[in-house]
């Protein structure tokens, strides 16, 4: 039986949950789960992180892994929270995240006391991992670009890109953070478009109009006809362009600080002060 995904929505920041399901085992992994916050209180909370416990004690699922496809700028993870409810779930990422927390700690000035070698995941893949969910097979597929760390993740007939690949009216990931390169990301994609056309492709995240459902699920076949940014007959040299012209209109994401400073520690939150009271930093660019 194929692999079974239930995909749910969080709407704040228009990203994708997923829960994969291996029927003959009820085994499952959650992939890119959010953790609720509202950068204008200072509030956390894990509403949406419930609703995924909910469904998987609803449905007897032993949950081994949760996935991140890379350390999100846009949203905090729900990783760390969801392991202290899920204790037999280990937390995987590709093995770019060491390049990640090296850069970061130093924007962050995190110093020496942050370990920048990616220990506080469990696992970390590398191109062409191969491990198994259940009765299903999983292969890791490197896929970096919109960042250094991206993977997407081959479970039977679908693959979970995280930000590699938006629905084919939306195109694909920015290129322009530390790291990234639109080159990169360019070959990172023909190496999922080489998947067969009936490949399901399972989103990260979607921005619908208003008024419209936001989609969670396409294929490789949509993709590659109909991707408004890189299709099938798309150069790597016209893509380049593109998205090097794209990119350079883009804001910055709101939650960037916030995100990739939990995110890169696994989603573990900065240790509370003498008053129990959690911090996090915000560096400051001076032009005066």
């Amino acid at each position: 039986m194929p692999a079974q995904v239930e995909s749910f929505f969080h709407a704040p920041t228009n990203t994708w949950t997923h829960i994969v399901v291996d029927p003959t085992t009820q085994t499952a992994a959650i992939i890119d789960p959010v953790l609720d916050f509202d950068p204008a209180s200072g509030r956390i909370w894990t509403e949406s992180a419930q609703r995924l416990v909910a469904y998987v004690l609803a449905h007897g699922l032993g949950v081994e892994w949760i996935l991140e496809t890379h350390a999100h700028a846009d949203h905090l993870t729900a990783a760390d929270w969801l392991k202290g409810v899920l204790p037999a779930a280990k937390l995987g990422i590709g093995a770019g995240i060491v390049a990640v927390q090296n850069h970061f700690r130093d924007v962050f000035g995190l110093g020496i006391d942050f370990e920048a070698d990616g220990s506080q995941f469990d696992h970390l893949f590398a191109d062409d991992e191969r491990f198994r969910l259940g009765a299903l097979s999983v292969r890791v597929i490197a896929t970096p670009g919109h960042t250094s760390d991206g993977v997407s993740y081959l479970i039977d007939d679908a693959v979970f890109v995280g930000d590699t690949l938006f629905a084919p009216d939306g195109g694909t990931g920015r290129c322009d953070f530390p790291g990234a390169d639109a080159g990169t990301q360019y070959r990172s994609i023909q190496k999922v478009y080489a998947l067969p056309d009936c490949t399901r492709v399972f989103l990260c995240h979607d921005y619908p109009a208003t008024g419209v459902e936001p989609t969670a699920q396409t294929t490789i076949g949509a993709e590659k006809l109909s991707n408004v940014q890189l299709n099938a007959s798309t150069s790597e040299a016209d893509y380049v362009a593109f998205r090097t012209r794209r990119d350079a209109t883009l804001a910055a994401p709101r939650l960037l600080y916030p995100s990739l400073q939990v995110n890169i520690g696994a989603g573990r939150l900065p240790a509370p002060n003498s008053r129990g009271q959690v911090f996090l930093r915000l560096p400051l660019y001076l032009d005066v």
